[in-house]
């Protein structure tokens, strides 16, 4: 990278900005030219400000093909979606110690890892089709196709158009995942979270995609399955709270379509940052499967009747007996909507037909977020 180079990249930028049009870097450089001292970091700062001026207003894809050092790692990682070759380098260490692809994905940076430079294109080709070209306008429509049968059973491919799915993140916070797909031919963002508990890793990824997705006007699909947070000293000292709190903000926030489906436990803390409808959800569905409860029944029976259970001749029974009680009182989607937290409890194999009708219906969905500079997301 030079002071020359830079001030091209920051024209680019510029233009990107008057057109509204997106940026794709495609990266391979060792690091800036150390015999221009200064003049190259106020270069490099030029860029860096453009490119987060441009946050939000266009999509920006980074394309990890060779070696990303220095200051260049930087930029790249501050694209929205970054896209690396099995055996590129990206990291702020010249040594391109902690560099690789692997690393990358493991801790977030890394959106997507193909196994060489081709593909690694070719993904960014295909990603291009699911964005709009600026937060003024929407994402391509296409034609609907039937959900292809994938054989793996995942109700994600059960439910959107065929051959449609963009995975994000994979290994990343595999608690959930966050996928880009279509749904009657629009695209939409789509989140799974798969009968784990959400740690600190997975409720970053979430709140991340979320934030995208509302920046340019891509509706979002929540399929949820969630019983809590991930309890342990390592999550508590890795701030799980500030990463729940961050997607809370995250679904709050967004003013895009919102459609959340309940599969089964959705339970506490984690029921509520999930788009619930407190959390201004549009169209909230439940299974019948589906367990919504402030928390599940055989830890909500040892908090009301652990006192009574010590004086039974049979403590396994009673706590047994009075957790079924529980479970059928309160761990149901009857309950929730009752009170109008769900809209509708839905057969399984309507999710689909659902989702769509749901999707159309809030295509004129016009919600703004009170007057101010910016919100102060947990960080």
């Amino acid at each position: 990278m030079s002071k020359a180079q830079a001030a091209k990249l920051k024209k680019l930028y510029g233009l990107a900005l008057k057109t509204g049009a997106p940026v794709v870097g495609f990266y391979d450089s060792v690091g800036g030219r150390l015999n221009q001292g200064t003049e190259l970091l106020a270069g490099c700062g030029d860029v860096l400000n453009a490119a987060a001026s441009l946050s939000g207003v266009v999509p920006q894809i980074s394309v990890v093909l060779g070696t990303c050092l220095g200051t260049n790692a930087l930029n790249a990682a501050s694209a929205d979606i970054v896209i690396m070759s099995k055996d590129a380098q990206l990291s702020l260490s010249v040594t391109g110690k902690h560099s690789d692809a692997a690393y990358n994905a493991e801790n977030g940076i890394a959106s997507i890892v193909c196994d060489d430079a081709d593909k690694a294109i070719k993904a960014a080709k295909e990603l291009i089709l699911y964005l709009p070209s600026n937060n003024l306008t929407m994402a391509p429509q296409s034609f609907e196709e039937a959900p292809a049968e994938d054989g793996c059973g995942c109700v994600v491919s059960r439910t959107v158009d065929g051959n449609s799915i963009v995975k994000l993140f994979n290994d990343y916070g595999k608690e959930a995942n966050v996928r880009f797909a279509r749904l009657g031919g629009q695209v939409v963002g789509i989140v799974v979270t798969k009968g784990k508990e959400l740690g600190c890793k997975s409720a970053n990824k979430v709140a991340k995609f979320v934030r995208f997705c509302d920046a340019f006007n891509i509706p979002l699909v929540s399929l949820v399955d969630v019983p809590g947070f991930l309890p342990g000293t390592g999550q508590e000292y890795n701030g799980v709270i500030l990463h729940g709190a961050k997607l809370l903000y995250a679904y709050g926030e967004a003013t895009v379509p919102k459609v959340t489906i309940t599969l089964r436990k959705s339970y506490g803390g984690s029921h509520i940052v999930m788009s619930c409808k407190q959390l201004r959800g549009d169209m909230n569905y439940a299974w019948p499967t589906a367990e919504i409860a402030v928390m599940g029944g055989a830890g909500a029976v040892e908090v009301l009747y652990a006192r009574e259970a010590k004086e039974q001749e049979n403590p396994a029974a009673f706590l047994a007996e009075k957790e079924a009680e529980y479970t059928k009182l309160f761990a149901n989607p009857y309950n929730a909507a009752k009170y109008g937290y769900i809209d509708d409890v839905i057969e399984p194999r309507n999710t689909r037909f659902r989702i769509i009708r749901a999707l159309q219906q809030l295509q004129t969905k016009k919600l703004t977020n009170p007057a101010k500079k910016h919100g102060n997301i947990p960080l």
